[in-house]
């Protein structure tokens, strides 16, 4: 591994600060993706801004309009959280999935974002929950949806000195569902094949899709808000024939890339059932199943 600098700020400007000197930096969150990319010399940072004594990046609350999630908040904070697990679900079993209990009480959801691999975990729950990323820099805070963060594989929409503060989920309606799942060929590869996230608002006699949400991760170069899918579902009734349906155009809209892990064929039919599956998941949960 390279020199560098490393810095331990305890206030936000601070971290700013520091990101913008030195022809910019690192920020470790929780470091199980950056040090790896360290150590391969993937990345040469002159600057690592270690952001765990960052209060702002380490806020895990829920309110009355939803929950507040610090960038560097550790996933296994996020899952074992009763009521976070009660409330989110889905963010909590993608939470569980990254990487195994070491790692997760390391890495944070936010890195996780950050990191913009196509197949993470955290994400598909993310663009279903509706997250909206709030982000700082040296020219002030913006907002953006999650599903327009990553811009392509390990890349994001981050400018030079700017950060991940938090992210902001919305309480979930009344009657609505989320589900998550993903495939791996095997315990011991864990990387998914193909994720997916659902999430559903149904009317009050649960027989029919108001609001969808649907994301497909691993299938393409970001993970994807599969927008036409959802759009389909909403006021169609709840039955086998719909699902499939949003399922068939979950399938369309992927771009996925042959490599050790699966073919493009193998790949669009998993985004179909698992599509398909998480839909049933979501559906069962709104229905207080």
């Amino acid at each position: 591994m390279h020199d560098f600098h490393y810095a331990t700020p305890k206030t936000l400007n601070e971290a700013l600060k520091l990101l913008g000197r030195r022809g910019g930096g690192a920020l470790l969150a929780g470091g199980t993706d950056l040090i790896v990319k360290m150590r391969a010399r993937r990345l040469r940072p002159a600057l690592v801004v270690d952001a765990k004594r960052i209060p702002e990046l380490n806020i895990l609350k829920l309110d009355k309009a939803g929950l507040t999630l610090g960038a560097a908040v550790s996933c296994r904070r996020v899952y074992t959280d009763r009521k976070i697990a009660a409330l989110y679900p889905a963010l909590a079993e993608s939470a569980a999935l990254v990487g195994g209990i070491g790692i997760q009480g390391r890495a944070s959801v936010g890195g996780n974002l950050c990191n913009a691999a196509p197949s993470a975990d955290t994400i598909p729950a993310l663009i279903v929950l509706g997250a909206i990323a709030n982000l700082k820099g040296p020219r002030g805070s913006r907002k953006l949806p999650v599903e327009e963060f990553c811009t392509g594989p390990g890349k994001n929409a981050l400018k030079p000195g700017e950060l991940l503060v938090s992210l902001r989920i919305p309480k979930p309606a009344k009657r609505s569902g989320a589900f998550f799942l993903r495939f791996i060929p095997r315990n011991e590869m864990d990387i998914a094949v193909v994720n997916a996230a659902a999430a559903v608002e149904i009317d009050a006699k649960s027989k029919t899709f108001r609001t969808v949400r649907i994301a497909v991760g691993a299938a393409a170069p970001v993970p994807l808000l599969v927008r036409e899918a959802g759009h389909f579902l909403e006021g169609q009734p709840i039955n086998e024939k719909s699902i499939r349906g949003a399922a068939e155009l979950a399938a369309a809209a992927v771009r996925p890339i042959t490599d050790m892990r699966g073919t493009v064929e193998y790949r669009r039919d998993l985004a179909a059932v698992l599509t398909a599956r998480a839909l049933r998941g979501a559906v069962k949960r709104a229905k207080g199943e």
